[in-house]
Order: structure tokens, then sequence, then C-alpha cells
């Protein structure tokens, strides 16, 4: 497994793999930050996995910077591929739960029904959440969709919903700033800190956005609001 070693400021490293947007990178990623969080060495502060490599947050009064590099460089690891779930997320699109359907439909030359169907026919990967606790990244979004963030980011983005930006879709778990573009909502909570597994989404996830009319989705949050993730 080819690795390249980077620094990531004073007490970071950085395990890149690659440059482009492939699975089989992203299985390579997820597979090494596992092997790193299982060795638990010392001075290891956190393991944290994106698109197409590793960063290691390490504490330097423990854990020499050299030492650490040349094990990162040299640590065993089990390249089977990851077995992601794949999930169902159930999405209400357009209206107020999806404010920039119609805009977007605009851009792409379009219309509202084509955008959604696009949307809703891959199956995504989940290739890294962060963000907000349990913020899914998912692609490749269809080319058609594909647009820069918004000019103006709103200062809040409600629970639950489901955006679009460059070659990517998202679910936001949590009423946040962002700059993405709203296609609609779901009513499966993301995020419940409470519960015993408190995020619904991982990376190597498989996911599938399935429409649903307005009366569906309000009938799912009842649900949903006592109960734990799943539609």
């Amino acid at each position: 497994m080819e690795r390249a070693v980077r620094d990531a400021g004073d007490a970071a490293l950085r395990v890149v793999f690659g440059t482009t947007l492939d699975p089989r990178v992203n299985n390579r990623v997820l597979a090494f930050a596992d092997a790193v969080r299982r060795a638990k060495r010392p001075g290891v502060l956190s393991v944290i996995s994106g698109y197409t490599s590793v960063l290691i947050e390490y504490d330097p009064d423990v854990l020499l910077r050299d030492v650490l590099d040349d094990w990162l460089r040299w640590l065993p690891v089990e390249e089977a591929a990851r077995a992601g779930r794949l999930v169902e997320v159930p999405v209400s699109y357009g209206g107020d739960l999806g404010p920039d359907l119609d805009d977007v439909a605009r851009r792409v030359g379009s219309c509202p029904e084509e955008v959604v169907r696009l949307h809703a026919a891959p199956t995504y990967r989940v290739y890294a959440t962060g963000f907000a606790p349990g913020f899914p990244f998912a692609a490749p979004l269809p080319a058609r969709l594909e647009l820069p963030r918004r000019d103006s980011p709103r200062e809040r983005v409600p629970p639950g919903s489901v955006a679009i930006a460059g070659r990517q879709t998202g679910i936001y778990p949590l009423a946040t700033p962002g700059g993405w573009h709203l296609l609609g909502r779901t009513p499966v909570p993301l995020f419940r800190p409470e519960a015993p597994d408190p995020v619904w989404l991982r990376p190597g996830d498989q996911i599938r956005f399935v429409p649903i009319d307005r009366a569906h989705y309000d009938r799912l949050r009842a649900e949903a609001a006592g109960g734990s993730h799943g539609a």
C-alpha cells in the first residue's frame, strides 16, 4: 500500500494515499485508520480519516515526530474492502424543506422533478464524516447537478437538510451555518448524542435517497422523535 507521510502542523502528521475521488483509495484510508486505532500507540491522540488521507494528532512530549513517521510508514494494514452498510434515506424534496430546489433546477437547465430524479438515482458512498457530528460527505453527485457552493451561506440550516455542492451531497445533522444548496430534508435524525451509537452514517456506508411526500415526511418525523436511527 503506497502512502506518503506529511507534516500537518507542529503536532500532527497526514498520511496520504491518493489525490482522486476513488473508492479503492478510500478503502485504504479507512483500513489504515482502523489499524492505527487498534494499535493504541501511546502518544497518539486522535485519528481522523478523510477522502484520501488520514490525519494523526499526537503528543510530542510522549511520541517523537520521527518515530511516529517511521511507524506510520511501515505499519502493517489489512487491505480487505470495508463492508459498509446500504442505508436508505427518505427525503421530502422542495417546498420549505428544500428551498434551493427550484434555483438548482434553473441553474442546471432542468426542472425540479428531473433534479430530484437525478439526485435520488445513484448509490452514494460516504467517504468521510465531519464538519458537524455525523455529517456525511457522500459522492459522486451526477455531473449535471454539480454546482459551486452558494455565494451567501445561510446562518442556520435546519437539521436533516439534504444538500449538494461540487461533486458531493450531504445531510446536515444539526442546525448549523451552511453554504450548500438545500434540495430537501430527511426526517431521520443523523446524530443522537444520548444514544449508545450516536452517529447514524459512517465512512464506507452506501446511501440511497428515497423521495417521499410531505405527509410521509411528517409521519416519519413524528415516529423518529421518540425512536432510534432508521426509517
